[in-house]
């Protein structure tokens, strides 16, 4: 799982399905980013990030949102769910997209990180404590089905 070196195209889309997009090119590097723009936008303690060339990037369904969360960057969104998407430097010619919202998220292993100054003191500590699957969290809550309303990952 070598950041640099996979070469298929990415695809993914946000939760609800009303986004779907392709970089058709090979990531050149995938990281995480602490600061504090990347934990508001994401909402959680780090946003992880897969980045390519901007030409490549194309949206397959729906519209991206964008927000201008500074005056280097826009962060995209989809408008119906919220899902965090892109992040796009201006003048860069580079596009990144998150992660989570790939159709395999595995598929890129973060190299390095960045924004580390707002690191939450908690995060490593956090990583070392139990764990539990899903399925077995439901079965101690007598969840027998979450409903999920999740577009699958993959193309429809």
């Amino acid at each position: 799982m070598q950041a640099s070196s996979v070469s298929a195209d990415l695809a993914g889309g946000c939760q609800c399905g009303a986004v779907r997009y392709r970089l058709a090119a090979a990531a050149c590097s995938a990281d995480i980013c602490h600061c504090r723009m990347c934990q508001k936008a994401g909402g959680g303690p780090f946003m992880a990030f897969a980045n390519g060339p901007a030409q490549a990037f194309v949206v397959t369904r729906g519209a991206i949102a964008a927000f201008a969360s500074s005056d280097i960057a826009k962060r995209g969104f989809c408008a119906a769910c919220g899902t965090p998407l892109t992040y796009r430097g201006h003048g860069t010619g580079r596009i990144s997209v998150t992660l989570g919202s790939l159709d395999d998220p595995q598929a890129f292993a973060p190299q390095s990180q960045m924004g580390v100054e707002s690191q939450v003191a908690w995060l490593a500590h956090v990583l070392q404590t139990p764990a539990t699957n899903t399925d077995v969290w439901n079965a101690e809550k007598n969840i027998a089905d979450a409903g999920s309303r999740q577009h699958p990952d993959h193309e429809t």
